[in-house]
């Protein structure tokens, strides 16, 4: 299964809607999002969103995960 990395440091909801609605709209699967925050502050500093390429569905935990 090969992945697409999409970061963002522009943590809003806007933002985020835009970017998923954009790679969906390619095709691609969404498989997760993750939050990076500072020790100073709770609100996310940064947020890597998961897909999957098209055509290609998003396992669940390391029990999908090949190695190649």
């Amino acid at each position: 299964m090969n992945y697409k990395v999409v970061e963002t440091s522009t943590v809003t909801d806007v933002e985020i809607e835009c970017i998923l609605n954009e790679w969906t709209g390619r095709g691609y699967s969404f498989a997760s999002i993750q939050f990076v925050s500072s020790p100073a502050s709770r609100r996310p500093v940064m947020a890597f969103l998961f897909f999957t390429e098209p055509g290609e569905r998003a396992s669940s935990g390391a029990a999908g995960r090949t190695n190649t």
